[in-house]
């Protein structure tokens, strides 16, 4: 599918109306025209903080996202807007816009935790836009955060009630980087007399404070969930823009009319964006593209709108289901594409069809590997190779069927002379054996030295000849010239020379048997190659994946240490056990079982004696 044009300005993804949300369709098809891996920027914030603002400027645009000069919150739902990604060539960058968190007008404050909960589902990195400056307040506010755990599980509902106090632990593995935006900030980056950069005043803001009791839980909670969830953090402060006379026309403004220490900042977080907000991927790794995405709002906003909790392991798996059935499908094309150009120079002999197909079916392997995932059970790969086979069997019979014909075609050309002096009775004089045998050899060796005459080549010659024995006896019989003797001798080695064309029938079957054999054998090498390949790149984005974690705990485990939390370190220390336990177990647990099962199976892939068996050539 074609990539689609630019998407001028934003569209609306997820509808907030009456208190329902819902996916909006020509979002999901715009998206489903984009191949290519996206890496998705989402802003959330409280209404009225500027988020529209800093989603034009990494769009590249002045205008795009609606920014309203009134206190009305202008974002409703989710908005999208699709730009090609401006330092990562063959990426799309899509920004989500989302609606302002808090605003009064809406009725239906449950939707803006839904609304917090679809950014962090759907995006690599997540921008969280306040003003002023981090302090409680703003902390508290942020409480969507810590509601996450009700509206998020990892695992099936029987799987997560086996590991209820891991899943919060690990959503450090699957949540996006995360960038606080402060707005409007006065302040000096001072603290204690000692001047500070915005990364180290966030995690000023973050530090915990000892204690048990009921308010200092409340004060760490907010603190605690974004130092555990979210892998990477980054800060930015920013200077208002502009006076507030000007702000009413922010989106009309001109570079000249800004602060330029806004405007510095302002570059320092789009090119912060650009150069380190990764792709998308799912749970184990895999690349999001457009197309994905799109299957993967509607997956959540349907699980959502149908009163459940978004699961990631049931949305993957859910996902992995509709991308593998596609990926069958375009595997298959690929295959049958090709083989349809084999299919029109019909008859050919064995190499030519067997090595053809290895070919192409090795190209459908690598098309089904780049776009398929999570076929733990391999029933995406066999459903595959079922379908190459049911094709390349009929691929056989017809070009047996095409072989057949050409040489049947071509022995009634052949034998039409000798058949007129039959018809004559030209063989029926004295001596007329002799020359029968003659004018038949003649066309054996015509027939013979004819080219490209395919794999039923001897069959129909062994046919054609046992058709003639009748006649050829009734002419051997009726010839004067002959004793009685001569006519047994000639008998006998009529006989001997049909017993000779059967094994040169046989001899051409066994020699093409078993150079579909050797072809074969190496279809099968070639796939469990491509397949030991794929899962080792999947057993290395998940070890990635859980090593990131990791040393994002140890790092916090370290501080908590240094600050004299030892509770808290002791529990992290047992998370980066139980997560070091997965990283190792991914191998035993996934792929090696995979590449085990490949191995035992792939040797019946093809069996060419069932598939030949009914084939005129194969009896």
């Amino acid at each position: 599918m074609s990539k689609p044009t630019m998407m001028p300005s934003p569209i609306c993804l997820v509808e907030n109306v009456n208190g329902s949300l819902s996916i909006c369709k020509d979002a999901i098809e715009f998206l489903s025209m984009i191949n290519e891996p996206v890496v998705v920027v989402s802003v959330v914030g409280l209404y009225r903080t500027g988020k529209s603002y800093l989603m034009n400027r990494l769009a590249g645009q002045q205008t795009g996202f609606a920014l309203g000069n009134t206190i009305e919150s202008k974002t409703k739902g989710i908005w999208m807007w699709c730009v090609p990604h401006p330092k990562k060539k063959g990426h799309t960058l899509v920004l989500l816009d989302t609606e302002g968190l808090g605003d009064v007008d809406k009725g239906d404050s449950k939707n803006d935790g839904w609304i917090f909960c679809l950014a962090v589902l759907l995006s690599s990195t997540l921008v969280y836009n306040s003003r002023g400056t981090i302090d409680n307040s703003a902390l508290e506010k942020l409480h969507y955060i810590t509601e996450l755990t009700e509206q998020i599980k990892i695992r099936t509902t029987e799987a997560a009630d086996e590991k209820e106090d891991e899943e919060d632990s690990e959503f450090v593995l699957f949540f996006p980087s995360f960038t606080w935006v402060v707005r409007d900030f006065t302040l000096d980056l001072v603290i204690d007399g000692r001047n500070v950069n915005e990364d180290q005043y966030l995690d000023f803001a973050l530090q915990l404070r000892k204690g048990n009791n009921k308010k200092t839980m409340d004060f760490n909670l907010p603190r605690q969930c974004i130092r555990n969830y979210f892998p990477t953090r980054k800060c930015f402060v920013f200077p208002s823009p502009a006076s507030p006379e000007k702000m009413r026309q922010l989106e009309s403004l001109q570079e000249r009319d800004l602060v330029p220490d806004f405007l510095e900042v302002t570059g320092r977080f789009c090119e912060h964006i650009f150069r380190n907000s990764v792709v998308k991927t799912l749970k184990g790794g895999h690349k999001v593209t457009g197309k994905l995405l799109g299957k993967l709002a509607k997956i959540y906003v349907d699980t959502i709108s149908s009163g459940k909790v978004p699961c990631l392991d049931n949305a993957v798996v859910t996902l992995a289901n509709l991308e593998n059935k596609c990926a069958v499908e375009e595997a298959f094309k690929v295959y049958e594409t090709g083989m349809e150009e084999v299919k029109k120079t019909f008859p050919v002999n064995v190499d030519e069809i067997s090595s053809e197909h290895q070919r192409f079916s090795s190209l459908a392997n690598a098309e089904f590997m780049k776009r398929s995932f999570k076929d733990e059970k391999q029933e995406y790969i066999h459903q595959l190779k079922e379908k190459i086979d049911v094709y390349y069997v009929c691929l056989l019979q017809d070009n047996a069927s095409a072989s057949e014909k050409k040489c049947k075609d071509l022995l009634k050309d052949l034998y039409s002379e000798m058949n007129k002096k039959l018809q004559d009775g030209v063989y029926s004089q004295p001596g007329g054996f002799k020359l029968y045998c003659s004018d038949r050899d003649v066309i054996v060796e015509k027939y013979r030295s004819e080219p490209n005459k395919g794999v039923m080549a001897e069959a129909v010659l062994h046919e054609f000849l046992n058709e003639r024995g009748a006649e050829a006896k009734s002419i051997l019989y009726t010839d004067t010239q002959l004793t009685e003797n001569d006519k047994k001798l000639q008998e006998e080695k009529e006989m001997n020379a049909l017993m000779q064309q059967k094994c040169e029938e046989e001899k051409e079957k066994r020699i093409e048997g078993e150079r579909m054999m050797a072809t074969e054998k190496v279809r099968q090498e070639d796939q469990i190659k491509q397949m030991q390949e794929k899962f080792e790149k999947e057993r290395e984005q998940m070890q990635q994946e859980t090593q990131k974690a990791i040393d994002s705990k140890l790092k916090e485990q370290e501080e908590m240490l240094n600050k004299g939390f030892k509770e808290r370190a002791d529990l992290l220390s047992e998370e980066i056990k139980d997560l070091k336990k997965e990283k190792k177990g991914f191998m035993e647990e996934y792929v090696k079982p995979l590449l085990g099962a490949a191995v035992e199976i792939l040797p019946t892939f093809l069996n060419y004696r069932v598939m030949m068996k009914g084939m005129k050539y194969g009896k």
